[in-house]
């Protein structure tokens, strides 16, 4: 695929990446962990730094576990892949809708009991990546399916670009718990905001991947 196919592949990766931050199911977890990482004996920009890059190390972890499992089954997905892009389309354009009407399931965990903070952030930032890509599951495999057909560098920068915007807002999150309330209620208030686009995004996309697979079928 030539260069500006591959750039427009990573580009739907971080998008996509970024939705699934925000995913439905796993956006209800982020006020508890808020406070479980004010909680923390450990402050400062500089402690919740390390933290925050704990909780997205976490997710990272679980994203490329994920990920390996996928690529696992990547030829039986590119056998199958012309007939799936149009069910991954409309399931998009479906979990958009309700995203955007605020009507999408959500997920409510406990966190666990930590010995430290670091450690309880690492395992916050696998259970929310879990949650969040068990939420948007067209999203996930419309991205692996999308790597599949590049050659393994470019496959592992698409899936990298994916994890990378998933995983670094948690760190974005624990810095904003430890500037103060205000920021973090500031951040709150507009998150609302951020999902219905998210939305438009999901159903945006969602289209376009129906249409461009029913002209690869010949039915448009």
């Amino acid at each position: 695929m030539t260069d500006a196919g591959f750039l427009g592949t990573l580009t739907f990766a971080v998008g996509a990446g970024l939705a699934t931050f925000f995913a439905p199911c796993a956006y209800p977890l982020l006020p508890g962990y808020v406070g479980y990482a004010v909680r923390s004996d450990d402050t400062g920009i500089a402690r919740a730094a390390v933290r925050g890059v704990a909780a997205s190390a976490g997710a990272v972890v679980v994203l490329a576990v994920l990920g390996a499992l996928l690529f696992s089954v990547g030829g039986w997905l590119t056998r199958h892949l012309p007939l799936l892009e149009p069910l991954v389309g409309v399931v998009l354009v479906v979990l958009g809708a309700l995203l955007f009407f605020d009507r999408a399931p959500a997920l409510h965990l406990r966190l666990p009991e930590r010995r430290t903070s670091v450690l309880g952030s690492v395992v916050f930032g696998g259970g929310y990546a879990l949650a969040a890509a068990g939420c948007v599951v067209p999203v996930v495999l419309g991205v692996v399916t999308q790597s599949l057909t590049f050659p393994a560098p470019r496959a592992a920068a698409v899936l990298g670009g994916y994890a990378a915007a998933t995983a670094l807002p948690l760190t974005g999150v624990t810095l904003l718990s430890a500037v103060g309330s205000d920021a973090a209620r500031a951040w709150s208030d507009r998150i609302g905001t951020v999902n219905r686009l998210a939305a438009v995004v999901m159903i945006l996309a969602g289209a376009a991947q129906i249409v461009a697979s029913l002209r690869y079928l010949g039915v448009l």
